[in-house]
C-alpha cells in the first residue's frame, strides 16, 4: 500500500496546487507584487523589498504560549485573488526564461520593464535572494515551476514518502487584512518529522523560495481562527523551537520583545505559502 498511497497523496497535492495557483503562459508584463513576509526565518524578515521596517504586515508572529483556545491576537492575513496573481509555469516554460543575476538585463528586457521600474527592482531582489548562500543548518531552493517544487520536496522528504501539502485558507474572503483573530478550537498538531516550507517571492510568474532546517525542530499546527465579524480562517501555524541561530535583528524578536534562543517563535503562514510534509508511515 505504501508506494500506491504515496503516489495518490502526491497526485492530490499536485491537483491542489494547480487549483490554487493555476498555470499560465502569458507571463510578459504581469503585475509584480511584494514578497511574502519571512521568506527566510533565520535571516532578517522584512515586509518590504525596500527596507526592514516593521508594519502591520509583520504581525504574523507570536509566542508558543499563546497557541491556545480563546487567545485573541492581531494578525495580518490577506487573501489574494488567484486570477490576478502570478501563475506557476511548466518546467519547460520556466527553463526557457533566464533566471540568473548574470542575465539580469536580458530578463528585464524579456518582460519589457524599464530597468529603473519597481518591477525591475523586485525581479533583481528575488534573484539575489535565490542566489544567497544557505545558512548553517539550511537547505534551500527556488522553485520556478510546479515540477521543480515537487522534485525538491521529494528529494528532501523522501522519494517514497507519503507527501502532503498544507496552506492557510479562508472560509470567507476577509474584508480587511489586519484584524483581531481568536483561536476557536484546540490546535491540531500535524505529525511529521520532516517539512519543506515554500514562500512566494515577487516575480512576473510564480517563484517559491523553498527551504528546510533538518537539525532544528519545527512543529506544525492546524488552527481555526475567528474574527469578530464571524470570518473564519483555517490557519497553518509553524512554531520554531530553537531560534538561537536567527539574526538578532529578526523582526519577530522586535515584535515579541524577546532574544534569540529565549523562546520558541510561532507564525501563521500567509495563504500563498505552501508547506510540504512527509506523513508518518
Amino acid at each position: 500500500m505504501g508506494s500506491g498511497f504515496a503516489s495518490c497523496c502526491i497526485f492530490l497535492s499536485v491537483l491542489l496546487l494547480a487549483f490554487m495557483l493555476g498555470q499560465g503562459r502569458n507571463v510578459r508584463r504581469h503585475h509584480v507584487e511584494g514578497g511574502s513576509i519571512g521568506l527566510n526565518y533565520l535571516r532578517q524578515a522584512s515586509s518590504s523589498i525596500d527596507g526592514d521596517r516593521i508594519d502591520t504586515s509583520g504581525k504574523i508572529f507570536f509566542k508558543m504560549e499563546d497557541l491556545k483556545v480563546g487567545k485573541t491576537m492581531a494578525i495580518y492575513l490577506t487573501n489574494k485573488d488567484p486570477s490576478t496573481s502570478p501563475h506557476l509555469l511548466s518546467r519547460e516554460e520556466a527553463n526557457s526564461i533566464p533566471f540568473s543575476s548574470a542575465k539580469m538585463a536580458q530578463i528585464i528586457d524579456f518582460f519589457r520593464f524599464s530597468k529603473d521600474s519597481h518591477q525591475a527592482k523586485a525581479i533583481e531582489y528575488t534573484i539575489k535572494q535565490c542566489e544567497l548562500e544557505p545558512l548553517e543548518d539550511e537547505l534551500r531552493f527556488c522553485a520556478t515551476s510546479l515540477e521543480s517544487m515537487l522534485d525538491y520536496a521529494s528529494s528532501l522528504l523522501g522519494k517514497k514518502a507519503q507527501l502532503q501539502v498544507f496552506t492557510t485558507t479562508f472560509v470567507e474572503n476577509p474584508t480587511v487584512p489586519f484584524r483581531n483573530y481568536t483561536i476557536l478550537a484546540v490546535p491540531e498538531r500535524i505529525r511529521s518529522t520532516k517539512m519543506v516550507a515554500c514562500h512566494t517571492l515577487p516575480y512576473p510568474y510564480a517563484v517559491f523560495y523553498c527551504h528546510n532546517t533538518p537539525k532544528s525542530e519545527t512543529r506544525l499546527f492546524k488552527v481555526l481562527l475567528g474574527a469578530e465579524n464571524g470570518d473564519r480562517v483555517r490557519a497553518l501555524v509553524a512554531c520554531h523551537m530553537d531560534t538561537s541561530r536567527w539574526d538578532v535583528d529578526h523582526v519577530s524578536f522586535q515584535l515579541l520583545k524577546i532574544k534569540p534562543g529565549s523562546s520558541p517563535v510561532c507564525h501563521v503562514f500567509p495563504p500563498d505559502n505552501l508547506v510540504w510534509v512527509a506523513l508518518p508511515a
